[in-house]
């Protein structure tokens, strides 16, 4: 499981002291760092903009990826860009009000990695036509919005069908999962075919974020 990419949610961080939070997360082995972005109408949280992404990106050189749970994403695309941004993830649902294929295309111009995410009340099957036009598949595994909720394992099917998507079709876009997650379901993600996570609090509100890191890894 040493190939397993971890990606720090610094929704769980401690904003107060943000820039050493950071640090700490990259030193102790994190892969990326996940941004969480809401606007208070796509999902019922507001959390952070363009602005504290870019302090991020000053504070590491690991990649940042924007989960933009947001109504017009295409809109925001290149003020996250501009923040310093690698990889930009929007939803498929049509409460985000924007062309997704328009938007995918948009993002890689900008020359960022393109993701796409699903909640869980959305079918694997309103993606597949656009899997083709990915770098990352991020499977909600709770309703967005807020952390700290109960991993729901039903989701997992949807991480088995883009597995065998990636196998038959030869693409390779990663499988990041996203909710609850905490080593024993990191372990459920992992065995359904998940070669991602993100991980908020079971990371950010322990003592030890190298050993919590490792543990997501199942070392």
């Amino acid at each position: 499981m040493s190939g397993i990419i971890i990606a720090p949610s610094i929704l769980a961080a401690d904003f107060s002291k943000l820039a050493q939070e950071v640090r700490d997360v990259a030193d102790a082995g994190a892969d990326r760092i996940h941004c969480d972005i809401m606007d208070g109408h796509f999902v019922d949280n507001i959390s952070f903009g363009p602005a504290i992404v870019g302090f991020v990106r000053k504070e590491t050189n690991l990649s940042l990826e924007a989960h933009l749970m947001i109504e017009h994403a295409d809109h925001y695309v290149p003020r996250f860009v501009e923040a310093g941004v690698s990889c930009i993830t929007v939803h498929i649902e049509p409460e985000a009000k924007h062309d997704v294929t328009n938007t995918l295309k948009q993002i890689r111009d900008c020359g960022c990695r393109a993701g796409l995410s699903l909640n869980p009340a959305t079918p694997f099957s309103a993606v597949e036509p656009l899997l083709d036009r990915i770098d990352l598949l991020l499977v909600m595994t709770v309703q967005p919005g807020f952390g700290g909720q109960a991993f729901r394992a039903e989701m997992m099917e949807k991480v088995q069908r883009a597995a065998a998507w990636n196998k038959t079709y030869g693409t390779k876009f990663d499988i990041e999962v996203d909710g609850g997650i905490n080593p024993g379901t990191a372990r459920q993600a992992i065995e359904n075919g998940a070669n991602a996570l993100v991980a908020g609090t079971s990371i950010f509100h322990t003592e030890d974020y190298s050993k919590a890191i490792r543990a997501l890894r199942g070392g």
